[in-house]
């Protein structure tokens, strides 16, 4: 009766790999769940304003900035989801949010790339110019 009672075991995220159907389970669906809210915020949120706007270019620019922001914060939301997965140890979940990352980010260096390309002054304008 003398024998002590072992040391009770601390479960740590990080000590143990999470199972590979509990992985896939949320890598799979949050994969595809990221990804149409990339395309279908693509076609509709910017796409459609776009289309509404009717060539005012003031109403084109504040779509697209907007779209730019929700973009932005996907991206944001996606890496910190990823680095939570990192340190469950859930590698599926990690890569699949890390190809949703690398996708926002594309999509986000297009839209400034669209941005900058708008609004390059003409060539030979002076920046600061009164007709420019």
């Amino acid at each position: 009766m003398t024998d002590a009672l072992p040391a009770p075991e601390r479960r740590r995220p990080w000590s143990n790999r999470t199972r590979l159907g509990v992985d896939l389970a949320l890598a799979i669906p949050l994969f595809f769940l990221e990804t149409a809210w990339l395309v279908v915020d693509w076609i509709y949120g910017y796409g459609l304003e776009v289309w509404a706007a009717q060539g005012e270019q003031a109403q084109i620019d504040a779509a697209s900035l907007a779209h730019t922001g929700r973009v932005r914060i996907l991206l944001i939301a996606v890496l910190i989801v990823a680095v939570f997965a990192a340190a469950f140890r859930a590698r599926w979940t990690a890569i699949a949010h890390l190809l949703v990352a690398f996708l926002a980010y594309g999509s986000l260096t297009a839209a400034q790339y669209d941005w900058e390309h708008r609004h390059a002054p003409q060539p030979g304008c002076v920046r600061y110019s009164a007709n420019c």
